[in-house]
C-alpha cells in the first residue's frame, strides 16, 4: 500500500512539474501568436499601436483586479517592500518598451517574421542566465558545448530570416474576392527595407523579453504570488503607457474603439495575454526557470504560419523557410544539451541516494546495538 502511494506521488509530481508546464507554455505561445495576428489585422484596418498598447494594459488590470483578490493564497508571503515594487515597476517599464517595439516591428513586417525572430529568445536567455549565474557552463561538457553551438546556430538562422526574403513559397491571399482589395503583403518586395527594419526591431524586442524573463524570475523567487504580481505589473503598465501614448497619438479620436476587429484585438490581448498569459509565464518561470520557458518560443513559428495563412492571407517566403529550419536545428541542439544536463544531474542524485540510505541505516543499527548493550 505504501509503495503504491509513493508511486502515485511520484507520478503526480512528474505530471505537475513536467507535463503541466509543457502544456501551459504551448498554450501561451498559441495565445501570443493569436494576439500578434489579430493586432496585425487590426493595424491594417487603422488601429494605432499606441492605442493598442494602452488598452491592453487597461483590460489586463480590470481582468486581474477581482481575480487577484479572490484567488489570493492563504499561505504566508514575505511583506511587499519598496525594492519589490521597484522591480515590478521596472518590469512594467521594460514590458511597455517591449510592447511598443514589438508592435512597431510587426507593423513593418508580419506576425510570421515575429515568430521566426522569437527563436532567438532561448539564445538570449541562455546567455543572460550564464551572466547572472542561473546557468552553469563547463566547456568540456558535451551538454554545454551543445547549448553554445545551438545558440550560435539559432542566431545565424534569425539573420537569414531577416536579411534574406527570397521568392514566395505560398502566395498571399486577399481577405475578400473584390478586385479592388489589395493583398495584405503586396507592399513587400524580395528585399524590402521595411522588412529589415521590422526584423531588427523584433530582434531587439526578444532580447528585452529575455531580460524580462531574468528579472521576472528574480521577482517570483522573492514574492511567488503570480496573480498579484501580474496585476501590479498591469497597473504600472497603465500608469506608464497613459501619458506616453496620449502624447504620441496625435489623433485622440482613435482611442474611441468601434465594435470591430480593433476592439477584438484589444480584448483578446488584454483579457488573455496580458493577464492569464503573463500569470502562467510567471508561474513557469518560478517552477522551471527562464531557460526552460524561453525554449518554447520557436514553436510560435509553426502556429504563426498557420494563423497567418488562415486569417491574414499571409505569404510564406523562402528566406523564412530556410531561416526557420536553421533556427529549429539550433533550438533542438540546445534542447538536447539541456536534457543531457538534466539527466546527468538526475543520475548524480540517484548515485548519492543509496549511499545516504546505507549510512543512515548503519547509524540506526549502531544506535540500536548500543541501546541493547
Amino acid at each position: 500500500m505504501a509503495r503504491g502511494a509513493e508511486e502515485e506521488t511520484v507520478a503526480w509530481r512528474y505530471f505537475y512539474r513536467d507535463v503541466v508546464p509543457f502544456a501551459a507554455m504551448v498554450l501561451v505561445e498559441c495565445v501570443t501568436v493569436g494576439s500578434n495576428t489579430l493586432f496585425k489585422a487590426a493595424t491594417l484596418r487603422g488601429l494605432s499601436f499606441y492605442v493598442f498598447v494602452f488598452y491592453t494594459y487597461v483590460v489586463g488590470t480590470l481582468v486581474l483586479l477581482p481575480l487577484s483578490l479572490i484567488f489570493k493564497r492563504s499561505t504566508r508571503l514575505p511583506p511587499a517592500k519598496f525594492p519589490l515594487f521597484f522591480k515590478i515597476f521596472l518590469l512594467a517599464f521594460l514590458g511597455f518598451v517591449v510592447g511598443m517595439i514589438g508592435a512597431k516591428g510587426i507593423e513593418y513586417s508580419s506576425p510570421t517574421l515575429s515568430s521566426a525572430i522569437s527563436n532567438l529568445t532561448p539564445a538570449f536567455t541562455f546567455t543572460l542566465a550564464v551572466i547572472f549565474r542561473m546557468e552553469q557552463i563547463v566547456l568540456r561538457s558535451s551538454s554545454t558545448q551543445a547549448k553554445i553551438i545551438g545558440t550560435l546556430v539559432s542566431i545565424s538562422g534569425a539573420l537569414v530570416v531577416v536579411l534574406y526574403k527570397g521568392p514566395k513559397v505560398l502566395a498571399a491571399a486577399s481577405l475578400t474576392s473584390s478586385s479592388s482589395t489589395i493583398p495584405l503583403y503586396q507592399h513587400l518586395t524580395s528585399f524590402d527595407a521595411s522588412w529589415i527594419i521590422g526584423g531588427l526591431l523584433l530582434a531587439i524586442q526578444y532580447f528585452l523579453i529575455s531580460v524580462w524573463f531574468i528579472l521576472q524570475t528574480q521577482v517570483m523567487e522573492v514574492y511567488p504570488e503570480e496573480l498579484t504580481v501580474v496585476f501590479l505589473y498591469n497597473v504600472c503598465g497603465t500608469l506608464i503607457s497613459a501619458p506616453v501614448c496620449l502624447y504620441l497619438e496625435k489623433d485622440l479620436t482613435s482611442f474611441l474603439l468601434k465594435p470591430d476587429i480593433s476592439l477584438a484585438a484589444v480584448l483578446y490581448s488584454g483579457g488573455l495575454l496580458s493577464s492569464f498569459g503573463l500569470a502562467i509565464h510567471s508561474w513557469g518561470l518560478h517552477l522551471k526557470g527562464p531557460v526552460y520557458i524561453s525554449l518554447f518560443k520557436p514553436l510560435s513559428i509553426v502556429i504563426a504560419v498557420a494563423m497567418g495563412a488562415m486569417f491574414l492571407g499571409d505569404a510564406l517566403y523562402l528566406g523564412s523557410v530556410i531561416g526557420s529550419v536553421i533556427l529549429s536545428l539550433g533550438f533542438y541542439t540546445v534542447i538536447w544539451g539541456k536534457a543531457r544536463e538534466d539527466s546527468t544531474k538526475t543520475m548524480a542524485g540517484s548515485e548519492h541516494s543509496p549511499l545516504l540510505v546505507t549510512q543512515s541505516q548503519t547509524i540506526e543499527d549502531e544506535a540500536s546495538s548500543l541501546r541493547y548493550d
